[in-house]
């Protein structure tokens, strides 16, 4: 099996305008400004400096708020590589999880449903444009039920790994079919942060963290 490798959040390719700099500048400009019209005040009419003052708290406080953001940021970043590290002990593990997919590892996918009662069943594969790759009816048990998908299609071609749509749909007879539940179960073969969200990699197929039922050896 092959692992991936564990990846931390990443700072994007574009920086936005750091601005902190952006204020310094502007305060410096402000100063420089300042300085200048001191300089050349009439000495029998002195420039009342309280509005120099006001705006002055007014860049100090911005600083600061600029200063507690930045560090908040950072706070955030460092929250995450932790959660990353503590997650990567999952990689190798076998997990248990809610999901409306299939992760077909090694050309093997597995997945977990429960009914009520002993009813027809039909579980449906499809891939990523929504075509039907794979169908079969069975009789469920009562309880939990489990279906090993072989990765074979209608033809009886191998399809290759990867993450594929399942549903599974069921009823008594005398009933409209309706949808199932369902759960998979595969490797973990790394672990991530997408959208400020944990994420684990089965395969191809990414799941946040909390879809996790289960972990075994």
């Amino acid at each position: 099996m092959t692992i991936a490798a564990v990846t931390a959040p990443s700072a994007t390719s574009t920086k936005p305008a750091d601005p902190l700099s952006s204020l310094s500048s502007n305060l410096n400009n402000f100063l420089n400004l300042l300085m200048t019209q001191l300089k050349n005040q009439d000495p029998t009419t002195p420039t009342d400096t309280s509005q120099f003052t006001t705006q002055l708290v007014q860049f100090a406080s911005v600083e600061q708020q600029i200063n507690i953001d930045n560090g908040v940021q950072s706070l955030i970043q460092l929250t995450q590589s932790n959660a990353v590290l503590q997650a990567s002990s999952l990689v190798g593990k076998t997990v248990t999880a809610t999901s409306t997919q299939i992760s077909l590892q090694n050309g093997s996918g597995s997945i977990q449903f429960a009914t009520p009662a002993a009813e027809p069943v039909t579980v449906t594969v499809k891939d990523a444009s929504g075509a039907t790759v794979a169908q079969t009816s069975l009789t469920s048990v009562a309880g939990p039920n489990s279906w090993t998908w072989n990765g074979a299609d209608s033809s009886g071609a191998k399809r290759p790994d990867g993450a594929y749509t399942v549903s599974v749909m069921g009823g008594t007879a005398g009933t409209t079919p309706a949808a199932i539940p369902v759960t998979l179960t595969g490797a973990v073969t790394g672990v991530s942060v997408a959208n400020h969200t944990q994420q684990v990699m089965v395969g191809a197929l990414m799941l946040p963290i909390s879809a996790i039922q289960s972990v075994s050896n």
